[in-house]
């Protein structure tokens, strides 16, 4: 196999699954103003939104667990593998969304129906993104790899849009009664279609030679200790990860999955002017992505995050007064999401260069998917509960503060850009600060 086939199959895999398991995800939240109804009758439409939202919140419950299992999976029977069943269980968790009667069919058995499926689809993406970021990190070039680390959010926000743009296209087609009496279903049913093709994807590629090399090296090395103990042995890079992740998990889920919702629910915004405002800025924001990427290979991991993660902070309290239309909704998310993009692109490149090849999927999953269920999980709900109450600046307080533990986290960490990831974190040594690498030609 040439090497560029290789690269195709590796990008086609890493990045239809992926886009996949995110459309999967986000057209909840997108949606859940059409479909909250169904499943929570009798409650008026702000109830039953939150309600929907605590849904979207039990989801990340299961992200941790998910986090470790297919950690686990990855970090002892292969990267692919785990993969290819995180693709799997989210594809049916869509599925079974999309067909779920509702509540005036089968009663309370709706609901407990969609919390199940969200479970299900909580396991597959706690799992998903720390496999496929292990794998990019472990196939890509050491002087590309934040570049080709930012595939992991091109691909993600690629599903993300594809299902904002569904919403809006749908939304201007039908009307509001039939947005909520079966339009909502729409995505998520191609969303379980699609994810058969994902599978087929990711079965046909091959292993990461880190791992293979890693895996040779550990058969020929009698008894395997313990997954989790080497985990928690390195409790410095686990709460480093938590802190990372905390900040850039809340903004990233307010504005680039739940702002549209949340225009239409609490600023009045037309529907479909909503979805394609958010359209347009996400499309933006892919656009950005690898620039993002190259500019951390060319800079260094820290710089990348701080200048971008500092103007953010300031920026945040005038973005959000500014929603009053469409226009507007798409200048704030634009201006955020471009930001915010820097984290996103950066993020992958430098969780897998802080833990060795045997633990780096199950090291960076179960903190990680602890941070986005603690933080990113309960962000839409609780932008939402606080503009219910008529006190959102509460809420972008919280955002600020949470941003400024990330910063400070990034502030302090060693550069890690171009480290070998053969060597990197093992025996929980710390990476020799701003390790550099030659410039790829």
């Amino acid at each position: 196999m040439t090497e560029r086939t290789e690269r195709r199959r590796t990008i086609l895999g890493i990045g239809a699954g992926n886009a996949m398991e995110w459309f999967d995800w986000n057209v909840y939240a997108t949606f859940s103003a059409f479909f909250a109804p169904q499943f929570f009758a009798g409650d008026d439409t702000g109830t039953a939104l939150l309600k929907t939202l605590a849904v979207f919140a039990v989801g990340f419950v299961a992200r941790p667990f998910g986090g470790f299992l297919f950690g686990w999976i990855a970090d002892r029977r292969g990267r692919r593998l785990s993969m290819a069943l995180c693709v799997a269980t989210a594809a049916v968790g869509s599925l079974v969304i999309g067909l779920v009667p509702t509540h005036a069919v089968i009663g309370i058995a709706a609901p407990v129906v969609l919390v199940l499926a969200r479970l299900a689809q909580g396991l597959a993406h706690g799992g998903e993104l720390p496999a496929a970021q292990t794998y990019l990190a472990e196939m890509a070039p050491p002087a590309r790899r934040g570049l080709w680390s930012s595939l992991i959010y091109f691909s993600g926000t690629a599903g993300i849009l594809v299902g904002t743009v569904l919403g809006a296209v749908l939304s201007s087609v039908l009307t509001r009664e039939e947005m909520a009496a079966y339009g909502w279903r729409v995505p998520f049913v191609l969303g379980g279609l699609f994810g058969l093709y994902a599978l087929v994807m990711r079965l046909r590629m091959r292993e990461s030679d880190t791992y293979s090399r890693e895996e040779e090296a550990r058969t020929a090395t009698p008894g395997r200790p313990s997954l989790w103990r080497q985990v928690l042995a390195r409790p410095k890079a686990l709460a480093r990860v938590v802190f990372l992740t905390s900040g850039l998990t809340v903004v990233y889920y307010v504005w680039s999955v739940a702002a549209p919702a949340y225009a239409i629910t609490a600023r009045g915004v037309d529907p479909a002017a909503a979805l394609w405002a958010g359209a347009g800025a996400l499309g933006v924001f892919m656009v950005l992505l690898p620039l993002w990427g190259a500019a951390s290979d060319r800079f260094g991991r820290r710089r990348t995050l701080l200048v971008p993660g500092a103007v953010l902070v300031l920026a945040l309290f005038p973005l959000d007064a500014m929603i009053h239309d469409g226009p507007t909704l798409f200048v704030a998310m634009t201006v955020a999401l471009a930001l915010i993009g820097a984290g996103c692109a950066v993020g992958p490149a430098l969780y897998a260069e802080m833990f060795p090849t045997g633990v780096r999927a199950a090291g960076l999953g179960v903190p990680y998917s602890i941070s986005v269920a603690l933080f990113g999980g309960t962000a839409p709900y609780l932008q939402t509960l606080f503009a219910e109450i008529g006190r959102p600046g509460l809420f972008l307080g919280y955002a600020i503060v949470l941003l400024l533990v990330s910063g400070l986290t990034v502030y302090l960490l060693p550069e890690t850009r171009g480290i070998d990831l053969t060597t990197a974190g093992r025996d929980g040594a710390e990476p020799a600060a701003h390790a550099t690498t030659p410039r790829a030609r």
